[in-house]
């Protein structure tokens, strides 16, 4: 692999850049504080733009190493969202995606948009073999810009994670794609 870490990158609408700690406030406003959009993740809302602004200092300082892949999601110079690579195999030349979006933006087609380039990116000048990523059921949207990016349905996780937002445990949509698969789609 040809590891360049968070380098920006750019698609007809938005900008992916690594994190700056400034972004702070704009991240709490977004997302980070929106319950809705935490629903189905495993960390619960931010109670301040402190508490975000202290998580961006590490990201900010992560975002330098070239085996880490994190950026922000921004449409017009605003940070609206997260896209990242999580739980990267150098062996396996593997990795997982994870993201969330400002519910303002919702249904607008723009994480399709931003998984892609990120796909792109992956296998095209990264050199990744295979990137996977997961839902919570009860969330098929996030399944379906899946689906619209080529990762395939792979199995399900019964009770998985636990949801901060309810306590109760939530299955879990495993999905994958695979190098060849990217480029025969191409």
């Amino acid at each position: 692999m040809n590891h360049l870490g968070s380098k920006v990158l750019t698609t007809k609408r938005l900008i992916l850049r690594p994190f700056r700690t400034k972004d702070a406030k704009r991240m709490f406003v977004n997302w980070a504080a929106d319950p809705a959009v935490t629903k189905f993740l495993e960390w619960s809302p931010h109670k301040n733009a402190g508490e975000t602004r202290a998580l961006l200092k590490v990201w900010e300082q992560e975002s330098k190493k070239p085996n880490v892949y994190h950026w922000a999601i921004t449409l017009g110079g605003e940070p609206i969202g997260d896209i990242a690579l999580v739980a990267v195999s150098e062996n396996s030349a593997a990795a997982v995606v994870g993201y969330c979006l400002s519910r303002r933006y919702w249904g607008q087609g723009i994480m399709t948009e931003a998984l892609a380039e990120v796909l792109r990116f992956c296998f095209e000048e990264v050199g990744f073999h295979r990137i996977s990523s997961s839902h919570a059921a009860e969330n098929p949207a996030s399944g379906k810009v899946m689906e619209k990016c080529g990762l395939r349905y792979e199995g399900t996780l019964r009770k998985h994670i636990r949801l901060h937002s309810t306590g109760e445990y939530a299955d879990v949509v495993l999905r994958g794609i695979l190098e060849e698969e990217y480029f025969m789609r191409k």
